[in-house]
């Protein structure tokens, strides 16, 4: 997923307008997600329509998985990048650019329900000032559903051990260095299960519950077990955290 920071430095900027750089993230995490979500909001027929806030929404995927689940809700896709956004309108009805810092999203103080952050906390420069903003757009009691890669997923712990260095992590912009894989990314920040949980509840959120997701890009030898780490979150290869904002 893309940033919705900004400005962001000229390097940041170029980086995540080339449309070459991956803005979806897998299915899996995808549809664990929206399941989580849906079960929060309930059914719209029963507790009424919600505005669902899907910042950092790339090219839509993530959105299009929940739209489906979700029924009656209105979801909206917000993004800084406008190549991002020219992707994301052709699998969502509603997508608007927005910042998490500078002018602010463009959306009243408490006027969402819900918010979808998929893999955007690790890009960003300044994540303390995009939670205070997400915390501003949502209701008292309103969602967030946070993912993020796990610094301490299992294959980590043994890369680390051996000194490389670990997957997720990036160095540079420009090429990896120093751990398997090739597909830079723009990752700037990693977080662990418990400085995630204590990130959010600094934020002023209640963390309601910390699930595991497998990560898509994993070789296929190791697909089963990457799910079986899922049971045990502080070993999974992607965190999902639910949180109400207080």
């Amino acid at each position: 997923m893309t940033t919705t920071t900004g400005p962001p430095p000229r390097e940041l900027r170029d980086f995540y307008e080339n449309p070459a750089v991956p803005v979806a993230s897998g299915a899996p995490r995808s549809l664990r997600q929206a399941r989580m979500l849906a079960r929060a909001l309930g059914p719209a027929a029963t507790r009424g329509a919600r505005t669902v806030l899907d910042i950092g929404c790339g090219d839509g995927t993530a959105a299009a998985t929940a739209a489906p689940l979700l029924p009656g809700h209105r979801v909206i896709g917000v993004d800084w990048s406008q190549d991002a956004l020219r992707r994301a309108r052709t699998r969502i009805p509603y997508a608007v650019r927005g910042e998490l810092t500078g002018g602010g999203l463009p959306f009243a103080s408490g006027s969402a329900d819900a918010v979808l952050f998929s893999e955007v906390v690790e890009h960003l420069v300044d994540p303390d000032a995009a939670l205070d903003e997400i915390r501003r757009v949502l209701r008292p009691g309103g969602h967030l559903m946070l993912s993020t890669p796990n610094l301490a997923a299992w294959y980590n712990r043994g890369l680390l051990l051996a000194g490389v260095q670990p997957v997720f992590s990036e160095v540079s912009l420009r090429r990896i260095h120093g751990r398997p894989g090739t597909e830079v990314v723009g990752h700037l920040r990693l977080y662990t299960p418990r400085a995630l949980r204590e990130f959010v509840a600094a934020a002023g959120f209640d963390v309601v519950r910390l699930e595991g997701a497998p990560f898509h890009g994993m070789p296929r030898p190791l697909r089963p077990l990457d799910r079986l780490a899922c049971l045990r979150p502080q070993l999974a290869s992607i965190l999902l955290l639910h949180a109400r904002r207080t």
